[in-house]
């Protein structure tokens, strides 16, 4: 059993130095002169656990990364304007470190006071975060900890980065007193609810650009799901598996027969499968695009021949997805229905998200898988207190529904 939060509390942390392992990874418009925060959800769902040390008189370094930088500092990837939004919500003062465990986070360090929150920069610009060589993943997180003095803590509050082996997530527990933070124990009891006893009817809605993301955690719903609904360009690989032509739309070729062995299977699992009637195709990939709805076993039929791009579920699907949702007792969504930037194709997004915010109205359980889903709700208008719970972390939420294990999990012994 991991020790929480409050278990730390109770020790006292008053006079003391606390690691903490945030998720600050959004979403950038980097289009201006300066990188603009687009959604701001990680940061404010990281807010609780600061204020909770910071309020209690601790002195706080947080850890993050940011992108996918090659192991050494890119400006693109700084964290400089996640740090600076996540100031104007805070009601503690925030400070960047210029580098990571170097002079800047050191003397930052050392400086830090009660009540106070001390960024590093992106712990991605050193290589040794994300080594496959233990020895130097273990060196890089004794620098971190070796920040907090003679008496600190580290505490885990990035459900997004809980399904990586790197040092500020793995090696750094081994090193202090480790605690699990209040979002990533939140996480976990929900994800626990999916795995566990579900309410019936589950209904599991899958979407998303690549099939191939989604085979695993398939795999492992199949026989617990009810149904599963399927969307986004996922959904043109099921479509080309049932002999449908899908024109121009994403397909994973190699992909094909592995879907047909799942629809073989589904039901003598128990589990239905429920993919779109009808496909919103546009005559090429832009937000004005020429576009028209056609069955979705006759996409080559539209106006655009066999040149048409598949970038929405039809409002028919978009329909029955929903009458599908309105029964259930619990709900996972995970990938949007289709290209939900472009207005014109945003309506099966938009069909699922509303029919989630109804069904959290009744009761049922209702979960947002995080990453572009997250994302999608919040650009379509909607709130994150119209669903049970949205996910920080896509891709930590869809390798715990497989039934990987997620080593900052093990690090903290959960």
């Amino acid at each position: 059993m991991a020790s929480s939060l409050d278990d730390l509390l109770r020790t006292g942390v008053r006079g003391r130095t606390i690691l903490v392992r945030s998720d600050l990874n959004v979403p950038l418009d980097t289009s201006g002169a300066t990188p603009r925060v687009t959604d701001d959800g990680r940061l404010q769902a990281s807010l609780p656990v600061l204020r909770k040390l910071t309020g209690e008189g601790a002195a706080v370094i947080v850890m993050a990364h940011l992108g996918r930088p090659k192991g050494a500092p890119d400006e693109r990837y700084s964290l400089k304007p996640a740090v600076d939004r996540l100031e104007e919500l805070a009601d503690f003062t925030v400070t960047l470190a210029a580098d990571t465990t170097g002079k800047s986070a050191a003397e930052h360090a050392a400086a830090l006071t009660g009540g106070s929150v001390l960024v590093l920069e992106n712990v991605r610009f050193d290589a040794r975060e994300t080594s496959k060589d233990d020895a130097e993943r273990q060196a890089f997180a004794t620098e971190l900890a070796a920040l907090t003095g003679d008496n600190g803590a580290y505490v885990n509050d990035a459900f997004g980065a809980v399904h990586r082996k790197h040092a500020s997530v793995y090696d750094i527990a081994a090193l202090l007193p480790s605690y699990q933070g209040d979002l990533v124990k939140t996480e976990v009891d929900v994800l626990q609810r999916l795995t566990g006893e579900p309410v019936a009817p589950f209904v599991v809605v899958l979407g998303g650009s690549k099939v191939s993301d989604k085979l695993a955690v398939i795999e492992n719903l199949l026989g617990t799901a009810d149904r599963i609904l399927v969307g986004g360009g996922m959904v043109f690989t099921f479509l080309a598996a049932q002999g449908y032509s899908v024109g121009a739309s994403l397909l994973e070729d190699d992909q094909i027969d592995v879907v047909k062995g799942y629809l073989d299977r589904a039901e003598k699992a128990g589990t239905e499968f429920v993919l779109p009637t009808d496909i919103v195709v546009a005559e090429r990939f832009a937000a004005d695009a020429a576009n028209e709805t056609v069955p979705a076993d006759a996409m080559e039929e539209s106006s655009f021949g066999a040149g048409g791009l598949g970038l929405d579920i039809g409002p028919a699907s978009g329909a029955a997805f929903a009458a599908s949702i309105a029964t259930a007792g619990t709900v996972f969504w995970n990938g949007p229905m289709g290209v939900f930037e472009f207005d014109a194709f945003s309506a099966g997004t938009k069909a699922v998200a509303q029919a989630l915010t109804e069904a959290t109205t009744r009761g049922a359980l209702t979960v947002v898988g995080g990453g572009d889903s997250a994302a999608a709700v919040r650009s379509l208008g909607f709130t994150d207190n119209q669903f049970g719970h949205i996910s920080t972390g896509g891709g930590a939420s869809l390798e715990y529904l497989e039934g990987k294990e997620l080593p900052g999990l093990t690090a903290l012994g959960q």
